[in-house]
C-alpha cells in the first residue's frame, strides 16, 4: 500500500513572505491536497534574536488568505529537546566534532587557500586537535561550534524538477550544525524533524541544491529515510533581481492589501517560470489538478506583478458567489447571487463591487441629456409592474422599442445613463431587477434614487 504524502512549508518568522516564499508553500500544499496528503506548517524560529510572533501571525494571514489550512502546525522553538537528542548521537559516532576557529580566522584561511588555487572549504584542521588542545583553547575563553563530518562522496538523488542530481561532498565545507552558544542550524534542525515527522516529500528553491547533498548525508547519519527532493526555480523582479523578505519585495500582504486576488497571485506564482498558461482558477482545487513538477524550467522565473491586475480580474469573472459571500458581507453588499452574477464580469477588484452596490442601492443621480428626457418619461410609463422577475428587461424592451421607435445607442445608451449614470457596465438585464422599479422608475424621471 503506498504511503499518503507528507509535505511540509518550514518558513522563518523574521520578515514577510513574499511570492517567492508562497511559489514553495503552494507547491508543498497543493501536492498534498491533491494527493490525499498531510501539509505541515512549521515555523523555523529557533534564531529567537530576528524570530517575532508577529511575523509567524503574519505567515499564518498569509496562509489563511491563500485558503490553506494546515493539517499540523510545528514550532522549532518547542522541539530543542528532540535535536539535544539528534546532536548527541552524532557526537557519539563521531560525526559532530567540536571546531574553535573565529570567522576571522576562517576568513583568513579562505583567502589563502584561494590565493593557493584551493577550493575555500574548511581544511578540517579541528579533527587534528588533541584533548589538551581543546582544554587549552577553552581555558582561553573559547566556546566550540560544531561541525558534521562529511563522507567526502559522490551524493545522488532522482530530483522531481531537474532529474538526477549529483554532488560529491568531498568538494563541500563540513557544515556547521550547532553555534557555540549551543544553538541550532536549519540544515540540522530542517532534518531532524523531517524524520520525526515523517516528511516524504520537500519541494523548495532551487537555492538549496547543494544543500540537499549535505541533508542527505545526515539524514542517514541519523537512521532516516531520505525523502524524495524538488528543486524549483525561483522568483525575481522582472529586473532579474532576487526577492528578498528583508527588502519586502511582493510581499503577500503587500499584495493583498492592493486588492490583488489570492487565487491570481497563486496562479502566476505557481505556474510563471514553466511550460504551463498561467490562467485564472475558480479554486484551490483546480491549481492544484494543475500542477506538474516536471513543468517547471531551469531558468530563472520573472514574476511581474503587472500581470496580476489582469489576471486577479479574471479571476473575479470566474469566481462563484460561494467563494465571495462573506467577504461581499463584509463590505456591506448585498444583493446575494443574482448581484454578484450580475457585476463580477465587470470588476477588477473586489472593492469594485461596492460601486455597483451604491448603483443598486441608491441614491443614483441620474445623467440624462435633453433630447432623450421625452423618451426616457415615456420608459418610465411602460415599465413592467411588479413584482418584477429574470424576463422583466426583455418585456420592457419589447414594448418600448416599437413606442418610441428607437433602436441600438440611441435605445440603450439613454437607459443606461439614467438608470446607473455610467456610460458602461454589467447587463442593464441583470441589473433591473435588483435595482427595483421603484427606484428605476424615479431615476427615468430625472430624480435621484
Amino acid at each position: 500500500m503506498t504511503r499518503a504524502p507528507v509535505l511540509r512549508f518550514a518558513p522563518s518568522p523574521t520578515g514577510l513572505l513574499h511570492v517567492g516564499n508562497a511559489r514553495s508553500a503552494l507547491y508543498n500544499a497543493l501536492f498534498a491536497r491533491r494527493e490525499g496528503g498531510t501539509f505541515i506548517l512549521r515555523y523555523d524560529d529557533t534564531d529567537t534574536a530576528r524570530s517575532t510572533r508577529e511575523f509567524a501571525e503574519a505567515i499564518a494571514q498569509d496562509m489563511a488568505w491563500f485558503g490553506i489550512a494546515p493539517d499540523r502546525v510545528e514550532r522549532q522553538s518547542e522541539r530543542l529537546a528532540l535535536y539535544d537528542a539528534a546532536a548527541d548521537r552524532l557526537r557519539a559516532e563521531g560525526r559532530l566534532y567540536p571546531a574553535y576557529e573565529t570567522e576571522e580566522e576562517l576568513e583568513t584561511r579562505r583567502l589563502s587557500r584561494r590565493r593557493r588555487g584551493l577550493p575555500p572549504v574548511y581544511d578540517r584542521a579541528a579533527l587534528k586537535l588533541t584533548a589538551e588542545d581543546r582544554a587549552r583553547l577553552e581555558a582561553e575563553g573559547r566556546r566550540p561550534h560544531w561541525r558534521f563530518r562529511l563522507e567526502g562522496r559522490p551524493v545522488t538523488w532522482d530530483d522531481l524538477v531537474r532529474g538526477r542530481q549529483s554532488i560529491d561532498s568531498s568538494g563541500l565545507s563540513d557544515p556547521v550544525l550547532v553555534r557555540a552558544d549551543g544553538s541550532y542550524l536549519y540544515t540540522f534542525t530542517s532534518v531532524v524533524d523531517d524524520i520525526d515527522m515523517g516528511i516524504t516529500h520537500v519541494i523548495r528553491g532551487e537555492d538549496h541544491v547543494t544543500n540537499t547533498a549535505v541533508q542527505i548525508e545526515i539524514i542517514e547519519a541519523l537512521g532516516g529515510a531520505v525523502p524524495a527532493f524538488g528543486h524549483h526555480n525561483l522568483l525575481t523582479l522582472p529586473s532579474g533581481e532576487g526577492l528578498s523578505k528583508r527588502l519586502g519585495h511582493l510581499s503577500l500582504q503587500a499584495l493583498r492589501e492592493d486588492g490583488q486576488e489570492a487565487l491570481a497571485v497563486a496562479a502566476l506564482a505557481l505556474f510563471t517560470g514553466t511550460s504551463l498558461a498561467v490562467e485564472p482558477a475558480a479554486d484551490l482545487d483546480a491549481l492544484a489538478a494543475r500542477i506538474d513538477l516536471a513543468a517547471i524550467s531551469r531558468a530563472p522565473a520573472r514574476f511581474d506583478p503587472a500581470d496580476l491586475a489582469a489576471l486577479t480580474a479574471g479571476t473575479l469573472h470566474v469566481l462563484p458567489f460561494s467563494a465571495v459571500e462573506a467577504r461581499l458581507a463584509a463590505l456591506g453588499i448585498g444583493g446575494g447571487e443574482p448581484f454578484w452574477l450580475a457585476v463580477r464580469g465587470n470588476l477588477a477588484t473586489l472593492k469594485d463591487a461596492a460601486l455597483w452596490w451604491r448603483v443598486v442601492e441608491g441614491p443614483v443621480a441620474p445623467v440624462i441629456a435633453g433630447e432623450d428626457a421625452d423618451f426616457l418619461a415615456q420608459a418610465a410609463e411602460l415599465l413592467p409592474p411588479a413584482p418584477w422577475g429574470e424576463e422583466v428587461y426583455a418585456d420592457w424592451l419589447a414594448a418600448l422599442k416599437p413606442a418610441s421607435g428607437r433602436k441600438g445607442r440611441a435605445l440603450f445608451h439613454p437607459l443606461r445613463a439614467a438608470l446607473t449614470a455610467a456610460e458602461s457596465g454589467p447587463e442593464l438585464k441583470a441589473l433591473l431587477p435588483l435595482i427595483g422599479r421603484e427606484r428605476a422608475q424615479a431615476r427615468l424621471r430625472g430624480e435621484a434614487a
